[in-house]
């Protein structure tokens, strides 16, 4: 008995900690449809924070490539006096991008719902030389 109770803790504060995560973020981070993602995106900085062989493979026409594994040494190149529209290939590490850039005084930041799998606008693809 005691070990289901302190399992359905544990539980419950993963479920906790996940909720307080969600509306932490929801204040200072706009999720946005791919058509209003659409609407904002040519007047702001657009930043693709996936792998650079992902950035390759396909990207949203337009995207700087700032992967998150180099986000922090990276800062100097986002402005923060101008909308930031971030993705990522799903969602997850475009929101953690967020979270980054709004502890060093970022302001207007979004991200697109579904990350770049959910995308069917227009995509470049950077092609190899051989």
């Amino acid at each position: 008995m005691e070990i289901i109770l302190s399992i359905l803790i544990v539980i419950a504060a993963f479920i906790l900690i996940g909720v307080f995560r969600y509306i932490r973020t929801n204040k200072f981070l706009n999720t946005l449809t791919e058509s209003q993602f659409i609407e904002g995106y040519r007047k702001a900085q657009l930043i693709d924070v996936r792998e650079p062989n992902e950035f390759e493979r396909g990207h949203i026409l337009g995207a700087r490539n700032i992967p998150m594994s180099q986000l922090k040494q990276r800062l100097q190149e986002i402005r923060p006096d101008k909308p930031v529209y971030l993705y990522c290939q799903s969602g997850q590490r475009s929101l953690r991008a967020a979270t980054i850039l709004k502890k060093q005084g970022y302001q207007d930041l979004n991200h697109l719902k579904g990350g770049f799998r959910k995308w069917t606008g227009k995509v470049k693809v950077k092609k190899k030389a051989y």
